[in-house]
């Protein structure tokens, strides 16, 4: 049974999060710093597509925690667990960014002259839709499904959760009959309806394209895990993979650049053709040692990796409150020292948020709710075992039990 952290992947989620962050705020950096932002502009153009890279990441993930214990049967008690911890990881922080949404909203409709331009969303039936995760499911465009704008990706993921319990046994038994090297194929070969219906159209945001890329890009993750679950690798191999999976990263960045400079002519959205190589990169990060593998596994990055979520939710509520401010004070920014320590600060805020989420809301509540399900674990239920045991002349546990406790323990991170 295979548990327990990647780290080069944790690491990871908080350069896919900070992708994310600075094509939001990228208007800022053009203020602040237009040549540096002019430079970059490439990259953060396509920030957006650090949420694909999410989707691969989850699906991997989960694959990696969760195949061997769902994947053998169906198991309705396992499922609802399983569904269950996933809320209790997302849930606690996406019901906080939703309610400081929503109180940020009324705020701008009682102070000041500038209304929130999401007035008109605040309604008891888009309220219901959210808490209960399935706002996105209702419309074509994720643009304005959410009152914290990120949210609509969780939306998302929320739909490949309860799909995942049919998902990990189809893959369980594609992986028993399967080699690792078709496997990967396949991965590769299932994150591609989303790029080929960015080539047919032209463009990476048309109706409904949110569905195909959190279904398959998903699904490309789980595949991706159980090829990995099945390579066994020297040392050699391993360090192999590190420095592949830094050519991998640079040809990510190269290509967003080359097909920003050449972009093809029937394709308006070009980088989101580099999506491609993002499956290649989780592979590789995943096996690899050394090199960008080891960068990403350092405990810097790993807690940072942690973080990640609390950012991604929160960052866009920072950025809309400081979009308030400007029209309201008619603030102007001009390049320059004070412009850059603004955004610099604005950043540095929104980071600061995301640890005050995870040290005071994601870990405490995601543990609250953990153990609602963890019934086995508690002191009086471990109390009661022993006195049972011992008026029964039997041990407590079993190793096998004593096994999977810890299983459970070290996959806590990810459930």
């Amino acid at each position: 049974m295979r548990s327990g952290e990647i780290k080069a992947l944790s690491g990871l989620r908080i350069v896919a999060a900070f992708w994310v962050v600075l094509f939001h705020f990228r208007p800022l950096l053009h203020q602040a710093a237009p040549d540096l932002a002019t430079a970059l502009a490439p990259v953060l153009d396509c920030g957006a597509q650090g949420v694909d890279l999410f989707f691969i990441l989850s699906g991997f993930v989960l694959t990696w925690t969760y195949l061997d214990r769902m994947g053998h049967r169906w198991s309705t008690q396992t499922t609802l667990r399983f569904l269950w911890l996933r809320l209790a990881r997302v849930w606690p922080v996406y019901l906080v960014t939703m309610h400081l949404a929503a109180v940020w909203i009324i705020f701008t409709l009682n102070v000041g002259h500038v209304p929130s331009e999401a007035a008109d969303q605040l309604t008891a039936v888009s309220y219901l839709r959210q808490i209960l995760l399935v706002q996105l499911w209702f419309q074509p465009f994720f643009d304005g499904s959410s009152w914290d704008g990120p949210a609509w990706s969780i939306s998302a993921e929320w739909l490949a959760y309860l799909l995942f319990g049919a998902l990990v046994l189809v893959v369980f038994r594609v992986a028993r009959v399967t080699r690792a090297r078709a496997l990967i194929w396949l991965a590769l070969a299932a994150s591609l309806p989303p790029t080929l219906l960015l080539m047919a159209t032209g463009e990476f945001y048309t109706p409904w394209s949110w569905l195909p890329r959190i279904v398959m890009q998903f699904t490309a993750g789980a595949l991706a895990c159980a090829a990995v679950r099945k390579l066994r690798l020297t040392d050699r191999a391993r360090a192999r993979a590190g420095y592949l999976s830094l050519v991998i990263a640079g040809g990510i960045v190269g290509g967003i650049y080359y097909l920003d400079a050449h972009p093809p002519a029937s394709i308006r959205d070009a980088s989101g053709l580099v999506d491609v190589l993002f499956v290649p990169l989780v592979v590789t990060l995943a096996i690899g040692a050394g090199s960008l593998p080891r960068v990403l596994s350092t405990r810097v990055m790993v807690y940072c990796g942690h973080i990640s979520f609390g950012l991604y939710m929160v960052h866009e509520l920072v950025h809309t409150a400081w979009n308030w401010v400007v029209v309201q004070f008619d603030i102007t920014l001009t390049p320059g020292p004070a412009a850059t320590l603004v955004v610099g600060g604005l950043i540095g805020i929104s980071l600061l948020a995301a640890v005050v989420l995870y040290h005071v809301v994601e870990e405490p509540a995601r543990l609250w709710m953990r153990r609602m399900v963890d019934v086995r674990d508690t002191p009086a239920n471990a109390i009661d075992s022993q006195a049972n045991a011992v008026l029964a002349g039997t041990t407590a546990t079993t190793p096998a039990e004593t096994r999977s406790a810890r299983v459970d323990a070290v996959a806590g991170r990810v459930g």
